[in-house]
């Protein structure tokens, strides 16, 4: 049997509005690729699951038309799975691992997944159960996929959970980095506020080391935070030119069109200037990302301008035929060396042609600049998406909390710092990876809190001078 494709909107409709793109499978398409599974004695699909959902038992109940014990077994380590479902790099992971993969198509664990959290939200679900309190607090800085997994699995366990979030509005980078066509909102709100039904408390507009120290958390009663404030410090190029106007990070251009909302001006009041011509610099999932939301808010012609060829890129294949097909055009091998500018405004991006050398420490091949290739792009706009380093607010608050080199917090294999009580997960360790990783690290913090906690001796929080 050949896999299921999922249905989505057409290209030339959708690349106008920011209406979710893929559409979902019906009951019938969901049986019938579910069917496609072996059900194998040893399933590599959940070693390759981050997060570890019994992935051979939940597909067995959507073959059996059981929705319901499904999504009961996805939500016994997974409680976000409508976001997962949408935005995780199945193709790596578990369908990556899947033996069907071997000489065809793996099972579409992904659209599987997305279709047994969207019947739920759809039909109405169970609330999972909680544990019985156990009269200790723990704080969770940060409300992205990390922090929320975190809080998520502690609540359930029975702690009394607080989640601090900086911003006006939880989700950290799956509200203002992914756009609504990716993962509408409905869907993001949705799971949150399910953890809020479960007991989890947040707290919007709430800097932790500045509006409360990390010291002080500890002084008002909590027993154990969980550090998840991700990779919000974006790179740049380091090229002349980086500094005129038209010059986006695309961290800054997504948190204005997605936190913003400013893909509704003039409804709300927070226009983003694009021009008729976009260049977007970089190959992952965040270009895709830049490069798409550009058209949807105007643009003519989008270039996104990349290293390596497309083989390197590491976006999800599916963000690239994406792109394509709503009309993104691609330039690779192709390095730019300055912006050019005029007065201060962007006229286009001075480039260098690329050819491929010997593989580098990522494991792809380095891009080596050929002599005299130099050649001009005219661009309007110009949207760095290079990748993000780990954000510096909290750590730089904190003595004693042992820091990386790239600006990342050190910890062990059960996401434990060098202080006491005090674990982190997520891009604020690994530096900008994927979603689905962030929330295996955020259970697995949450894990090593509850086994800290349930001792019988606890040791004070002591922050070195």
């Amino acid at each position: 049997m050949k896999r299921i494709p999922m249905r989505k909107r057409n290209a030339e409709e959708r690349r106008r509005n920011f209406l979710e793109v893929a559409l979902g499978y019906s009951e019938e398409e969901a049986v019938r690729e579910a069917e496609r599974c072996l059900e194998c004695k040893n399933p590599l699909c959940v070693k390759g699951c981050p997060v570890e959902i019994d992935i051979p038992a939940f597909i067995k109940k959507v073959k059996e038309r059981d929705f319901e014990g499904a999504l009961r077994i996805i939500k016994e380590t997974n409680l976000l799975p409508g976001i997962c479902g949408r935005v995780c790099p199945q193709e790596t992971q578990c369908e990556g691992a899947c033996v069907l993969g071997r000489k065809g198509e793996p099972v579409a664990i992904g659209n599987l997944e997305r279709f047994v959290a969207d019947w739920g939200r759809e039909r109405g679900e169970e609330k999972v159960m909680v544990g019985k309190e156990k009269g200790k607090k723990v704080a969770v800085v940060g409300s992205g996929p990390a922090g929320l997994s975190c809080a998520g699995e502690l609540v359930r366990l029975g702690y009394e959970v607080t989640v601090f979030e900086a911003l006006h509005d939880f989700g950290g980078v799956l509200r203002y980095g992914i756009p609504e066509f990716r993962l509408p909102r409905e869907v993001l709100d949705y799971e949150i506020e399910l953890l809020k039904e479960m007991g989890v408390e947040f707290r919007p507009n709430f800097l932790i080391g500045k509006t409360l120290t990390l010291e002080e958390l500890f002084e008002i009663g909590y027993s154990a935070v969980f550090i998840g404030t991700g990779a919000g410090l974006p790179k740049f190029l380091g090229i002349p030119g980086e500094d005129a106007c038209g010059v986006y990070s695309a961290n800054e251009f997504l948190t204005r069109v997605n936190l913003m909302k400013g893909y509704k001006f003039p409804e709300y009041d927070t226009p983003v200037k694009i021009g008729k011509r976009v260049g977007v610099v970089g190959g992952g999932n965040v270009a895709m990302d830049s490069a798409r939301v550009s058209l949807r808010l105007g643009a003519e012609k989008v270039t996104v301008i990349y290293r390596r060829t497309e083989k390197e890129m590491p976006a999800r294949r599916e963000e690239v035929i994406n792109a394509y097909e709503e009309g993104v055009e691609f330039q690779f091998l192709t390095q730019p060396i300055e912006i050019v500018e005029e007065e201060g405004v962007v006229k286009g991006v001075k480039c260098l042609r690329m050819r491929l050398g010997e593989p580098d420490e990522s494991g792809r091949r380095r891009p080596i600049p050929i002599e005299g290739s130099e050649f001009f792009i005219p661009l309007d706009t110009v949207i760095i998406a290079i990748g993000q380093s780990p954000n510096p607010l909290l750590p730089s608050t904190v003595k004693g909390l042992e820091i990386g080199k790239r600006g990342n917090i050190v910890v062990d294999e059960k996401g434990a710092t060098s202080l006491p009580r005090v674990f982190a997960g997520g891009d604020i360790v690994t530096g900008a990876a994927t979603v689905i990783s962030a929330m295996g690290a955020g259970r697995k913090a949450a894990r090593a809190i509850h086994e800290l906690l349930s001792l019988k001796t606890d040791k004070k929080l002591v922050i070195s001078e």
